[in-house]
């Protein structure tokens, strides 16, 4: 079934201390929480799947899957109290971050 919401916001992690089971943790609350801002139409939190072929990457801790019905939502997701908050309360646990977001096309 296809997703009828137009904008996808796709996040990657990678854990600073991807054995620690205490970022691990941390940061799955930290995305629990994420998950309340108001303009998310559905979201995901997600881990690398036991899947191993060439072409997937597996090397991320976690996942963040937010879908929002429009652009405009997505921004006000991104000054949201509780994203800047995520961000402050949880930056010190991840060495990088990827975004893919897209639209319908």
């Amino acid at each position: 079934m296809e997703i009828q919401h137009p904008f996808v916001h796709h996040v990657y992690f990678w854990l600073r201390n991807p054995f620690s089971q205490e970022d691990h943790q941390a940061l799955l609350k930290g995305l629990q929480e994420l998950s309340a801002v108001p303009t998310i139409q559905q979201f995901h939190i997600g881990v690398p799947a036991d899947t191993n072929r060439e072409v997937i990457e597996t090397s991320y801790s976690f996942s963040w899957l937010a879908i929002f019905n429009n652009k405009k939502e997505e921004e006000i997701y991104q000054h949201h109290p509780i994203h800047l908050n995520f961000i402050t309360n949880y930056k010190n646990l991840w060495k990088k971050v990827i975004v893919y977001d897209s639209v319908k096309s």
